[in-house]
């Protein structure tokens, strides 16, 4: 698909600061559906999962990347998409150029716009910046702390329970760091090999050392041909069990994806998946879960 986580009053500050908010929606659209609920729009469903998981059932989602079919780069926005976001009175971006047609759409719009990555505090310009912020658990405790203060401030007197049900996501999100450190514990200083650079946020929390030769994975995420060379240094990494594990985007096919891929299980390497939208009925929540449960189990043979 892809060519390819605390202070609330603070962050209202920084909310105001970074994303224009405005005193809500566009100009003759309403921002809370007829049952009172705020309307709140993701660039992708794995952000409107973690704005469902804070709302405590207050808000209204509509996620727009939300299948492997719908490419953040290539995404072209419907009249659907236009339609909810000017009716939003929060739209929550992922930002570092992952989802620029939501940065145009919100454009001129009153919703608060919230962007992960500048909420991360990371250089989306520097080398080697990896956009795929929502596995790293800091940024989205962030993200989460600070849509909780627009939901508070646009809806007082449930104020309580935008703070039970963020406290709830913080012991979640804490659980899975957690589960982070148990695998560092474990694995930490053995190798990893990645086809994109989607799950390198996790793979680093868990210690793993990213082997993958430069340029493989950016070719592969830009959808480039791989230098014949990088591609079989790529090889040799896993059939000679250089690293311990192979992490790939499960959403992505290619020819060379599969010629990785096939390398690994043929040199009984495990292979772990990760996800840029959720699977089938899933939260972000439980999909984080699963994958290192997967990892774990992969680092542990």
């Amino acid at each position: 698909m892809s060519r390819a986580w605390r202070g609330i009053g603070g962050l209202v500050a920084v909310v105001l600061l970074l994303t224009g908010c405005a005193s809500g929606a566009a100009a003759g659209a309403d921002p809370r559906t007829p049952d009172g609920r705020i309307r709140v729009v993701a660039s992708s469903d794995v952000w409107g999962s973690i704005v469902d998981d804070v709302g405590a059932g207050r808000v209204a989602v509509t996620s727009i990347l939300d299948s492997p079919a719908k490419d953040p780069h290539e995404y072209q926005a419907t009249v659907r998409d236009r339609l909810s976001v000017s009716r939003a009175a929060l739209v929550v971006e992922n930002g570092g150029g992952y989802d620029d047609f939501l940065r145009r759409l919100s454009e001129g719009t009153g919703g608060v716009v919230l962007d992960a990555v500048r909420l991360s505090g990371r250089d989306a310009a520097g080398p080697g910046f990896n956009e795929h912020v929502w596995y790293d658990l800091p940024t989205v405790d962030r993200v989460a702390d600070a849509v909780s203060a627009v939901l508070q401030r646009k809806d007082p007197p449930h104020r309580a329970d935008f703070r039970a049900a963020l406290a709830r996501f913080h012991a979640a999100t804490a659980a899975l760091a957690r589960e982070e450190a148990g695998i560092r514990r474990v694995a930490g200083g053995r190798g990893v090999a990645v086809t994109e650079p989607v799950p390198l946020y996790v793979t680093a929390a868990c210690g793993l050392v990213n082997r993958t030769p430069a340029g493989f994975s950016s070719a592969v995420e830009d959808g480039r041909d791989v230098p014949p060379g990088v591609l079989e240094s790529q090889l040799h990494l896993v059939a000679s069990h250089a690293v311990a594990v192979l992490a790939v985007n499960e959403q992505t096919e290619g020819p060379m994806t599969d010629r990785i891929t096939a390398a690994a299980r043929a040199a009984h390497v495990p292979v772990v998946g990760f996800r840029e939208t959720l699977p089938e009925s899933g939260t972000y929540l439980g999909m984080f879960h699963a994958e290192l449960a997967a990892l774990s189990a992969a680092v542990a043979r």
